[in-house]
């Protein structure tokens, strides 16, 4: 969420920055000034009327106090009660539709992000890695058809059980998939310093507001019975009903909702592994074959907390860390720095790691690392004490937001079928990377099972 005062003061450089994004100014924030005025009016003339109450109260003592008649003072106090009364009433009303407004606007992108529409403005900033070289004779295959003839991959029942977007991984390749979540667990703890999470798997409304999921994603999400979508429109967020986490990002995130932190502490780096549920309603016809779009997948994520200084710096490094995995996996990649139009609602900035793919010819994204600055810290109110000055050790700071980012390290879904189209062999068989076989127990290839 951005700053009231902000918006207040650089109304025309939001409303230049949502037009990068492609959105109509007029339409998200309708008249923003107005609606500010008219609340600050109501909180102005609110406060003149109960200071003239004060002071009627004072002289309507003072009068009996004397033994005069205070009559028409105490009926103009018993009026300017009825009259605060609704100035009070109608001060909230504005202040719910002015926070309403400012829940609905995006983050702000940073002035580096290149201006543009949709994917196709996205800059490639890196590339690494060499593409695989098959025989002349050999065309490679994508992962749901070498999956399916290793019987390690089974959508069809997996639909019988769930419906479309599901997947059922059977022997080696369920084995593949709790190796990579391993293997990336371990990477990010040992070698990159995070400390690992086992978040729950659902979590409440005021979590998925804090992150930014709420109120504009609430269709992409999967609620219990308990959760009120109607509430959420209204902008009525609970700490006691429950919706499935879309990324692990969320709870991780709301670890220190409400919270304030000693700067010492930062920067704090948290990685998690969970499953994730998205409904995916606007996918209809996208990505239907295979695995790259489930309802349900696996991702190890990556969260970081710093101080408003830091955070270019360690994103840059969270997403090496990220980069990192691809390379010991020995997986080709590029990173891509995305464009207004295709950055997510809460980041000021991400670049998205993508994975080629040679039995679809393709490079697809398997990590969006983000900085969102500020913007989730104000939804869920983390913020962060600086240290004293130091000539001064017992003065007490005023606490600030901070800086909070993620990124995938990695899908694990996607890696697990890239490294499928990626290492598949001519004879149908698939090889583990090197780095990935002590996960496996010291398998270096998948071969159909008998």
């Amino acid at each position: 969420m951005l700053d009231l005062g902000f918006v207040r003061s650089n109304l025309e450089l939001v409303e230049e920055k949502l037009r990068a994004r492609g959105t109509d100014p007029a339409a998200l924030l309708g008249d923003f000034r107005a609606l500010d005025q008219s609340r600050r009016e109501a909180i102005t003339t609110a406060e003149q009327s109960k200071a003239r109450r004060n002071e009627l109260s004072q002289q309507v003592g003072a009068l009996k106090k004397s033994g005069q008649d205070a009559t028409a003072l105490m009926e103009e106090t018993r009026a300017l009660k009825d009259k605060l009364d609704q100035l009070d009433q109608t001060a909230v009303q504005l202040d719910e539709q002015l926070r309403l407004s400012l829940a609905r606007i995006p983050n702000l992108t940073r002035d580096e992000v290149p201006t543009g529409k949709s994917e196709a403005d996205n800059v490639v900033v890196k590339t690494w890695g060499q593409l695989p070289v098959f025989p002349p004779d050999f065309t490679p295959k994508p992962h749901w058809e070498i999956g399916e003839a290793l019987g390690i991959l089974d959508l069809e029942r997996a639909a019988k059980l769930s419906g479309a977007r599901f997947a059922v991984l059977m022997g080696a390749g369920a084995r593949l998939e709790r190796a990579l979540i391993g293997f990336m667990l371990d990477f990010h703890t040992q070698r990159h310093g995070y400390t690992e999470v086992l978040p729950p798997f659902m979590v409440n409304s005021k979590s998925l507001f804090g992150s930014g999921n709420l109120p504009k994603f609430a269709v992409d999400l999967f609620r219990c019975s308990d959760a009120d979508l109607e509430a959420v429109t209204r902008g009525e967020y609970k700490d006691n009903d429950h919706w499935l986490i879309p990324t692990s990002e969320v709870p991780v995130t709301n670890l220190y909702r409400d919270e304030i932190l000693d700067e010492a502490r930062l920067p704090i780096r948290l990685t998690a592994y969970s499953p994730n549920f998205r409904s995916e309603a606007g996918a209809a016809g996208k990505d239907t074959r295979g695995i790259i779009r489930q309802h349900q997948f696996q991702k190890v994520e990556l969260v970081k907390f710093t101080r408003p200084e830091d955070s270019d710096r360690e994103h840059e490094r969270l997403t090496r860390d990220a980069e990192e995995i691809l390379e010991a996996l020995g997986l080709p990649y590029r990173r891509v720095l995305l464009c207004t139009g295709d950055t997510s609602f809460s980041s000021a900035k991400t670049y998205d790691l993508e994975v080629w793919l040679p039995g679809q010819q393709l490079y697809r994204e398997i990590s969006s690392c983000s900085n969102f600055e500020s913007f989730q810290a104000r939804r869920a109110n983390i913020r962060y004490r600086p240290a004293p000055d130091k000539a001064d050790k017992s003065a007490k700071t005023k606490p600030e937001f901070v800086h909070t980012l993620n990124g995938s390290g990695l899908a694990v879904g996607r890696t697990w079928l890239a490294i499928l189209e990626n290492y598949q062999q001519p004879d149908g068989s698939v090889l583990i990377p090197q780095a990935l076989q002590p996960y496996m127990g010291g398998l270096d290839r998948i071969v159909k099972e008998l």
